[in-house]
């Protein structure tokens, strides 16, 4: 029995080791992120690979993989169901309710994907992915403002990401026309 726990305790202490590290890391990659204006494509790069990777499960990993190549095949019910299964073994990892997420936006499911948004943010309130999506949302659901809200904070969070710039301006412009 002793030795059960001293096996528990170790993997326990071995993840929160790994998770620790890896926010370090994420840390340090998005304070480049806004400071950096040549390297940003490769810090971006880092920060998605850091969040694609389950921090301590494999298994999760390659279930996240397979629903992205399905949603990349159009198959996005298999998708959502795959994603679905992923947040029930760990509602923690926040790119899995953003994978979800983003195949509910592409099967028009606009509200379970803001309610799958929100989730991402809760976990993890850098996700320039998530709150882009967000924007994207919002615009479906014709919430300007909000779509405007999103855009800005994913420019205060990547500034040098371009989409945020454009839907800034296009949505800026759509809402002065709609006021007069």
């Amino acid at each position: 029995m002793k030795r059960f726990f001293i096996i528990v305790l170790t993997i326990f202490l071995t993840s929160n080791v790994i998770a620790s590290e890896r926010d370090d890391r994420l840390n340090a990659l998005f304070e480049k992120l806004k400071k950096s204006l040549d390297q940003t494509t490769k810090i971006e790069q880092e920060i998605w690979s850091l969040w694609i990777t389950h921090p301590s499960d494999n298994y999760l990993t390659t279930k996240l993989e397979e629903g992205s190549m399905l949603m990349q095949r159009q198959q996005l019910d298999g998708a959502i169901s795959i994603f679905t299964e992923v947040i029930r073994l760990d509602p923690s990892w926040a790119e899995a309710w953003n994978k979800r997420a983003t195949a509910y936006y592409m099967v028009g499911e606009f509200q379970k994907s803001q309610e799958d948004i929100d989730q991402v943010l809760k976990l993890e309130k850098r996700h320039f992915g998530a709150l882009a999506g967000q924007g994207m949302v919002n615009i479906q659901l014709k919430n300007f403002e909000k779509a405007l809200e999103s855009y800005k904070r994913v420019q205060e969070i990547h500034p040098s990401m371009k989409s945020p710039k454009i839907m800034i301006k296009e949505i800026q412009e759509f809402i002065k026309n709609q006021s007069i």
